[in-house]
């Protein structure tokens, strides 16, 4: 266990504003009193972990972050539970795709066990910042910048890793989400950054997150870099899809798709209840005409901020899928989200292990 320094803030947030804010939490948008900061140089490695005050960073403006792009970052969420402990829900996952971020972009790796004690300290000091109730969670923003005074081209010598975290409630505002089919812009190429968790990827997809809501959809949806006809993944999340034999369906991770935790636990939720499980490559004119013909019949995008969101309608340039209804969600979608939530809300048996108690 590292020693934190404990600086608590000065200026808490009034209690009954901050209820207000927790009743009521927008996502991304509110955030706690206090974040986590460590510093990471060449000659002293990891130290001064320190929690204090959410507050404006100061950094030089020849720092190679703002040069070169050296960032990296997670998603997770800590909930309260009916008792009233919080819990964190597999943080070792997020410390460990944190580290293959960090490798894959050439940064400092910080120790798995640090990432998830630097978590635990934010929490811990917050606590009170955790909302309850169905939906309701505290969203966990570890990253991790460059923060070299240096115009070059070479890894950074200097890092610095930050924790912050908001009460947030449901990412999308209810109901079946549409999705655009990006079919001008890609996401990632083999051989590129697609399964680190950098902020270079998310900012490539904003254009076509942009035509997205220009075509009235709610997201987009990339297709293969290669061939342009493979779906890969959405803007911020992972997808897939259910056929009429009840067969879940879901592209293969081969470096091009970031490593979804949420990911990564439905499809062992779906094994632990007889789901049948397809990881493979999934033609998009295949999911437009198997959603015509019923073969297709529910999809959803998953991942840690949207949990597991329906996705009632795919549209593209002359066309549109439909999927049940298009504006509620099916059957295998809705157990599996069921599962999913009674597990991280400690309403049903953990037998994964993933429930990491803090306070």
């Amino acid at each position: 266990m590292t020693n934190f320094i404990i600086e608590p803030t000065a200026t808490p947030t009034d209690p009954a504003r901050r209820a207000e804010l927790v009743a009521n939490p927008v996502f991304g948008r509110v955030f706690t009193d206090h974040m986590v900061t460590i510093r990471f140089t060449e000659d002293k490695g990891w130290h001064e972990a320190k929690v204090s005050a959410y507050k404006p960073l100061s950094i030089d403006p020849a720092s190679t972050v703002l040069h070169y792009g050296q960032e990296i970052f997670e998603g997770m969420k800590a909930y309260r539970t009916a008792d009233g402990r919080i819990s964190a829900f597999r943080p070792e996952a997020n410390a460990r795709r944190f580290a293959e971020s960090a490798r894959r972009m050439g940064m400092a790796e910080l120790p798995e066990a640090l990432f998830v004690q630097a978590v635990d300290e934010l929490v811990k000091i917050d606590r009170a910042w955790v909302p309850s109730g169905d939906g309701r969670s505290l969203y966990l923003r570890p990253f991790m910048i460059s923060n070299e005074v240096f115009l070059g081209v070479k890894p950074a010598s200097e890092y610095l890793f930050i924790v912050i975290a908001c009460p947030v409630g449901s990412y999308f505002s209810g109901g079946a989400v549409s999705v655009w089919v990006s079919e001008h812009y890609t996401r990632a190429a083999p051989g590129g950054t697609g399964e680190a968790k950098c902020g270079g990827n998310y900012a490539g997809s904003l254009v076509a997150q942009a035509e997205a809501k220009e075509q009235g959809c709610d997201q987009v949806l990339f297709l293969d870099a290669r061939e342009r006809r493979y779906i890969e993944e959405m803007g911020g999340m992972n997808v897939m899809f259910v056929r009429d034999d009840g067969v879940l369906v879901t592209p293969p991770l081969g470096g091009t798709i970031l490593r979804g935790i949420t990911r990564d636990s439905l499809l062992r939720i779906a094994a632990d209840n007889n789901i049948t499980i397809e990881e493979t490559q999934i033609d998009i004119d295949d999911i437009f005409e198997g959603a015509a013909s019923g073969r297709y019949r529910e999809a959803f995008a998953c991942g840690t901020a949207a949990a597991l969101s329906p996705i009632g309608r795919l549209r593209r340039t002359g066309g549109e899928a439909v999927f049940g209804d298009g504006s509620s969600i099916g059957p295998v979608s809705a157990t599996l989200r069921q599962l999913l939530m009674g597990i991280q809300a400690g309403r049903s048996n953990d037998v994964h292990g993933w429930i990491h108690p803090i306070v």
